[in-house]
């Protein structure tokens, strides 16, 4: 058994002051509620999901800030992901706005984005994954991604799917914020659906820009 029994509301408070308050001072003087009330929980849940996703990695809560303006130390959020090919997984977050569920292409190759490309372009391939993508919707997600503001070299304007084309990243989310259930076993069941809703996207993903092809 994992222990899994829900992420704490101290887990989102914590996240909300040092949104206010991103330094050292506060981090370390709050450490044990990140330890307590994010990382713990989110360590027993992605276990309690391992068997039926695979191992998730949790991300470290330190920003890289060698190259960015930004030079705030902590992040304001705790993530994992259970990757199923370079750039391609499932994806769980708590934040100060709460819980958050998603999956797909975050990031990748050029040779990847053109992979991915060329399954949108094809004539087969393509209109099944705007099949996939239109069941996502209907089921409550929101399509994301980086998009390119023009059309792809390569493509035509009036291309069929030319807004798929764009595409850079492709991802599927849902914001659940902070349901009541949010502090209970629950969450572990609301994120296994949701995970479960995008397996046929993951997959479908997982086949285009994974090792065989990218």
């Amino acid at each position: 058994m994992s222990g899994f029994g829900g992420f704490p509301l101290a887990g989102l408070d914590f996240y909300e002051d040092l949104e206010a308050d991103n330094s050292k001072a506060f981090w370390n003087a709050h450490k044990a509620v990140y330890e307590d009330a994010v990382k713990a929980p989110m360590v027993a849940l992605t276990a309690e999901l391992e068997a039926d996703f695979g191992t998730a990695k949790i991300f470290r809560p330190y920003r890289d800030v060698r190259f960015a303006k930004d030079k705030s130390p902590y992040k304001t959020a705790q993530g994992a992901v259970v990757g199923t090919a370079p750039g391609v997984g499932w994806y769980v977050q708590i934040s100060a706005a709460g819980l958050f569920v998603g999956g797909g292409f975050y990031s990748g190759t050029p040779a990847q984005v053109a992979q991915l490309r060329a399954a949108v372009d094809d004539d087969v391939r393509g209109p099944e994954l705007e099949k996939i993508l239109a069941k996502l919707t209907k089921a409550g997600f929101t399509i994301g991604g980086d998009k390119l503001k023009t059309k792809p070299k390569g493509y035509e304007a009036d291309h069929p799917r030319i807004d798929l084309l764009r595409h850079k990243s492709l991802t599927a989310s849902r914001q659940f914020g902070a349901p009541e259930w949010l502090e209970t076993p629950r969450v572990a069941k609301e994120v296994r659906k949701a995970w479960e809703t995008m397996r046929p996207f993951i997959d479908r993903l997982t086949s285009i820009v994974g090792p065989a092809n990218a």
